[in-house]
């Protein structure tokens, strides 16, 4: 499991509180492996050095406790059994070490916990889950087990280790090169089974006796990280939707989509049984109907929005308002800090210059892949997200249904490297149809959308810059010839819409420049009608 601290500063697994670890909590272990004589030597001169010799005690005691010769599971067991065999007091510090001990057992490779709430007496089973030790090949291939050994015991130590759990080849052999031939016989031609008879009895048999063991898949997503206890304490007791809300004590999966909706929006605790409470949330099944949730949500999320606004006026200059900034970065950055989906760097995108002096293009892939769309669009602005954009998004995943990494994606690309800046309504939704149309459904493609358009506007370029430059000249004749086509045109069609003017160029003027004598005889002209008048 993921680790997180205590309020007394204890690191230890996600459990939030020492009561739903007690020394009545039950718990049983599962082994489907069995420790060799080279485990052993593991655990003694690598592992022991990493985490101490407590926790693989504590270790080598649950494997003890599945019965020796098999493998499977152990028995129903309270952890009173546990701490009084490790010689530890039933109290709170003794937990709270054993907590401590057990993470560090997960840190390394050797423990997986879970716990599941038992329906009968509506409390928590623990499971811990033993995981053999690596082998000497594959543990000094990790090369953070093996800087972690080198700082834990030194350089020179750990090469010593490593050649005592290694046996060297003959020295007759080292120099030699030499190329094997395998002789190994394949199964097919010693054994000859009889595939005409299926014995149907004899599977059924084997799959019954199989130790029954389900591998659910956790995905990790996004979660406001509210519990079940913290959400009936302020959940009304005369609800229609009481029942429903009991019963996500055994639903771990719609409390986490009520999570994950309530991280989305920024819900708070009081705000998610407002929601829970509302009509239709539940059908008579039980079930969550995820997308009337969500627009409930995308109300609550503008009330507050429009309430935030109005109190940031206000506290925008006094004390308050700077120390509730500084609060809400730290949720931020914790929030960050839970279980992500890793982006392969085939699949990276450039940072775009909004955003090139808050985090480097690792972080910022990881943040385009994992965050909701409302928190992505955040780290855009400055301040408030303009309403406009918020509406657009919120079509954009209420009704065309484009998963969240595809929306992040889409941001990038029609506001973040749109460096004209002109985003309109219309942009957006139409990189959001074409994206549809494209069956864009995963990160990936979105992805090869996004490069794939981003070539095809360097082509366009490319080729206006292509006819620009072959348009020039041929421009310059127009400018010149231009007039006298098209008259000559309209002229030969038999149309003239305005009479032809014509233009005296300044060699015309040169040449009929009159002389001394012609200019005399006009002056005398112009006196004789000045007489007359």
């Amino acid at each position: 499991m993921s680790k997180t601290y205590y309020e007394d500063g204890v690191d230890s697994m996600r459990i939030q509180h020492l009561f739903e670890y007690t020394e009545h909590h039950q718990f049983y272990c599962f082994r489907d492996f069995s420790l060799s004589a080279i485990d052993y030597r593991m655990l003694a001169l690598i592992y022991k050095p990493l985490v101490g010799a407590f926790a693989i005690s504590l270790y080598e005691q649950l494997c003890m406790m599945v019965p020796e010769g098999k493998t499977g599971f152990s028995q129903l067991e309270p952890h009173r059994r546990l701490l009084l065999s490790l010689g530890l007091a039933l109290n709170d510090q003794s937990r709270s070490y054993l907590l401590e001990q057990l993470s560090l057992l997960e840190a390394i490779g050797l423990l997986q916990s879970s716990r599941f709430m038992q329906e009968e007496q509506g409390d928590y089973i623990y499971e811990y889950e033993l995981i053999s030790p690596l082998p000497p090949n594959e543990f000094f291939q990790n090369i953070h087990f093996t800087m972690l050994l080198r700082d834990k015991l030194g350089k020179y130590a750990v090469i010593h280790i490593r050649e005592q759990l290694h046996a060297p080849q003959p020295a007759e052999l080292v120099e030699q090169s030499y190329d094997k031939e395998n002789l190994s016989v394949p199964f097919y031609e010693i054994f000859k089974l009889n595939a005409s008879i299926v014995d149907d009895e004899l599977e059924q048999a084997l799959r019954e006796v199989a130790p029954a063991r389900s591998k659910t898949a956790i995905v990790p997503t996004a979660s406001a990280g509210y519990t079940y206890g913290e959400i009936i304490m302020r959940f009304p007791r005369h609800s229609s939707n009481r029942y429903f809300v009991e019963q996500l004590r055994t639903r771990t999966e719609q409390l986490a989509q009520i999570n994950y909706v309530a991280y989305k929006y920024d819900l708070s605790l009081t705000q998610v049984s407002r929601l829970l409470d509302e009509d239709g949330v539940f059908d008579v099944s039980g079930e969550i109907d995820l997308d009337h949730i969500q627009r409930i949500a995308v109300q609550l999320f503008r009330q507050d929005k429009k309430h935030d606004e109005q109190r940031t006026k206000i506290l925008s200059r006094t004390e308050i308002f700077n120390s509730a900034s500084e609060a809400e970065e730290d949720s931020q950055q914790q929030r960050q800090e839970e279980a992500e989906v890793d982006v392969d760097e085939q699949y990276y995108l450039p940072v775009p210059k909004l955003l090139a002096g808050y985090c480097d293009i690792q972080q910022y892939n990881a943040l385009m892949r994992n965050e909701p769309h409302i928190q992505f669009l955040k780290r855009y602005f400055p301040g408030q997200v303009p309403d406009w954009i918020l509406n657009v998004f919120e079509r954009i995943d209420l009704h065309y249904k484009l998963a969240p990494p595809v929306i992040n994606v889409l941001i990038h690309y029609g506001i973040g490297m749109n460096e004209s800046g002109r985003v309109t309504k219309a942009y957006l939704d139409s990189i959001a149809s074409n994206m549809l149309m494209k069956g864009v459904d995963s990160f990936e493609k979105a992805v090869h959308y996004v490069r794939a358009q981003e070539q095809l506007e360097r082509d366009i370029e490319r080729r206006k810059e292509d006819s620009g430059a072959t348009a020039m000249p041929i421009a310059q004749a127009a400018k010149q010839g231009g007039y006298n086509a098209r008259s000559a045109n309209r002229a030969r069609n038999g149309y003239r819409q305005k009479p032809v003017i014509p233009i005296i160029n300044n060699e015309q003027v040169a040449a009929s420049q009159i002389t001394a004598e012609e200019l005399e005889e006009l002056r005398k002209l112009a006196r004789k009608f000045d007489q007359q008048s």
